[in-house]
């Protein structure tokens, strides 16, 4: 089995054309054909079936897809680690981060993007649980996101920070003028949450129901910055965690009464996989920002 066999049937599983991946890898149709038909012949199982022109990839194909584009990400990453031994300024970097760091994540980009040009950056957002499956696919390089403490055998969590649980409104809201508020008092409120199924939510909604309170919840939002846009706004309050209104000057955060209300923030990398020196870059520029440097 070759790498060169694995490239060409990704990207014919990817086209489902052989015509169209032959060109798109720079070979002949027949040479991409007889490629492909040599790795099924070593598997022993059909990865496509021919019907006239047409090409259909087989429940064997489906499932040697996932663990080829594995391989082809791993040799690419050994290359941009061999390649980093000479620049540490070159290469990709695939970022996953929940909703929730948007204004954190965003400060650090430009100054990092300047220092290291060389560097391409992609950033995937989206819920801790779709993240870490893309982390432990190697489709990310790292995540930034809060966590639970947990055996995780394949994760090792990096501590970011911890933030505590606030209300947050506008400056001009009279309730910014309060040293603190109750839960009680602050499900009266008119307020603009996370929407259900983030990691955020879920731990908001664990708080009301814990105390038997219902909120008087008035619109739900999948994206923190146009949330936080509202809340500046308007008249409307929100919870979330203190570090997600970094940046933010017009808003003001107000302790919720009670027990302190934390959460713990991570880098999270998969164990014993090579990390890369763009992404051990961004952290030191992302910890720098942060910290007011």
């Amino acid at each position: 089995m070759e790498l060169r066999q694995l490239q060409y049937f990704v990207k014919a599983a990817e086209t489902m054309n052989f015509t169209e991946a032959a060109g798109a890898v720079f070979i002949t149709q027949s040479t991409l054909s007889q490629q492909i038909k040599q790795l099924e012949e070593e598997l022993g199982m059909l990865l496509f079936d021919r019907i006239g022109k047409h090409v259909r990839i087989t429940e064997a194909g489906h499932v040697f897809l996932t663990h080829a584009q594995k391989i082809l990400r791993e040799v690419q990453k050994g290359k941009q680690a061999i390649s980093e031994l000479n620049n540490a300024a070159t290469g990709e970097l695939n970022i996953g981060v929940s909703y929730a760091f948007t204004s954190l994540l965003l400060p650090a980009l430009a100054p990092f993007s300047t220092k290291y040009p060389g560097i391409k950056i992609f950033i995937t957002y989206g819920n801790p649980e779709e993240l870490e499956k893309k982390l432990r696919l190697a489709e990310l390089d790292m995540i930034l996101a809060f966590h639970n403490e947990s055996d995780d055998e394949d994760l090792e969590m990096q501590i970011l920070f911890s933030s505590t649980i606030v209300m947050v409104v506008a400056k001009s809201n009279p309730l910014a003028k309060l040293e603190k508020i109750s839960l009680k008092e602050l499900a009266e409120q008119e307020l603009i949450l996370p929407g259900k199924g983030f990691s955020s939510r879920e731990f908001i909604n664990q708080l009301f129901y814990k105390s038997k309170i219902s909120p008087n919840i008035k619109i739900e939002m999948n994206d923190v910055h146009s949330l936080l846009s509202l809340v500046q706004n308007g008249h409307w309050a929100t919870i979330l965690n203190e570090k997600a209104i970094f940046g933010w000057d017009k808003v003001a955060a107000v302790p919720i009464a009670g027990k302190e209300i934390k959460r713990q923030s991570y880098i999270l990398w998969q164990k014993g996989v090579y990390r890369k020196k763009a992404a051990i870059l961004f952290i030191d520029e992302l910890m720098r920002v942060m910290n007011g440097g």
